[in-house]
């Protein structure tokens, strides 16, 4: 194999986990701590779900010899990030990211139950995603107005980049942040090493129905989905059913050290499967090979990277975390309200999301789903039923 003839592909692979990484781990730990989680258990967190989505990638990578890229939930950690509590505590939180990984690996061997997740309304789904991260996509600007001389550099500095080099306005803009803690804050070396932190999991109805199931559906239908329709457009057929189960058996198996959930990349996977990872597209799995590599080697440094964000002052991170869920926001809501058909259910959708309720111990999420079907069941009462195209895609898509 000539240098040449790599050299594409190994770089496209250390990008997408560098992009994939610091555009989103900031959300990880704000969604993990919400939920109950210590810093500490955070970190043990956020370092399970590099090690698992890296190993399955390297399993789907190596064996089908394709670029797939797996991630994060991060429209999932958006989810817990807007969570007000979850009763039973942290262990409850464990146990409905187990029962989340249940319900992927129950879609790899039950066909029937994506029919189920692919029948939601697509416009609902997305509303419902801008719902999440309205509020976290808020922080800046009331960070900014309470802290601007904290917060002002990030901002500034995601700007510039925005303009300049889109890709790296997100990790510019934490780049400047952490450097700002750094400079300020007194951080033990000890608090430093890399750690696992064990829970043992415990269920609670209201975060099985509160946390796992609509964890369980924006995974599914703002990655997996999505996923597979990224990979398709750069001539891919991403092995389905095997990736549900490498992504739920990873899922559980990661979740009693914090790992919320594991999935197909959907944004980044274009890192590694477009023509930036090379102009032989048979070629381009050692892109995702790499990314993997790189996704072990950020393991090491999370939990690092974990005491950094910690110590950051009050507003600086969820600022920076706003920022990098501030494109995923304009998508969301370019994609729920496109339809005018579906305009109103999805406006309910979204404002119920955004709310943060919490109704019988549940939350607003689950809450913001049932509203939006209400209200698209009672508008559609009597009439003849249509598919939307974009309703026809997604089903096509989850029985790819």
């Amino acid at each position: 194999m000539s240098q040449d003839s790599t050299h594409g592909p190994v770089m496209a692979g250390v990008v997408t986990a560098l992009v994939g990484f610091s555009s989103s781990f900031v959300v990880v730990l704000a969604g993990l701590v919400a939920v109950g989680a210590t810093p500490d258990q955070a970190a043990s967190g956020l370092a399970t779900l590099l090690v698992t989505q890296s190993l399955g990638m390297l399993w789907l990578s190596l064996r089908h010899r394709i670029p797939v890229t797996l991630a994060w939930s991060t429209p999932g950690a958006a989810l817990l990030a807007t969570s007000t509590g979850v009763t039973g505590g942290w262990s409850a939180a464990v146990g409905a990211f187990v029962a989340t990984g249940v319900l992927i690996l129950l879609t790899a061997l039950v066909p029937k139950l994506g029919d189920l997740v692919a029948a939601i309304p697509h416009s609902l789904a997305r509303a419902m995603l801008a719902g999440v991260l309205l509020p976290l996509c808020l922080a800046p600007v009331t960070a900014l107005v309470d802290s601007p001389a904290a917060v002002a550099p990030l901002v500034v500095t995601w700007l510039v980049l925005l303009r300049l080099a889109p890709r790296w306005a997100v990790p510019g803009a934490l780049l400047v942040a952490l450097g700002t803690v750094l400079a300020t804050a007194r951080i033990d070396a000890a608090d430093l090493a890399p750690h696992l932190a064990w829970t043992t999991p415990t269920w609670s109805l209201s975060a099985l129905v509160g946390i796992a199931l609509p964890l369980y559906v924006v995974t599914m239908a703002s990655q997996n989905v999505p996923g597979v329709a990224v990979m398709s457009g750069f001539g891919y057929r991403v092995p389905w059913r095997e990736s549900l189960a490498v992504t739920g058996i990873g899922t559980v198996v990661g979740a009693p050290t914090g790992g919320h959930a594991i999935n197909l990349a959907a944004i980044s996977a274009a890192l590694s499967a477009g023509p930036t990872a090379g102009p032989d597209p048979r070629r381009r799995w050692i892109a995702a090979v790499t990314a993997s590599v790189a996704y072990l080697v950020l393991a090491v440094a999370s939990t690092a990277l974990a005491t950094l964000v910690a110590a950051a002052a009050d507003g600086v991170m969820q600022a920076a975390a706003g920022l990098a869920l501030l494109g995923t926001l304009g998508a969301a809501l370019a994609e729920g309200l496109a339809d005018p058909a579906e305009r109103e259910p999805a406006a309910a959708t979204l404002v119920v999301a955004a709310s943060g309720v919490t109704v019988l111990g549940i939350g607003a999420a689950f809450w913001a789903l049932v509203a939006g079907l209400l209200l698209r069941g009672f508008l559609r009462a009597g009439r003849t039923p249509t598919v939307r195209p974009s309703e026809r895609t997604s089903s096509t898509s989850a029985r790819t």
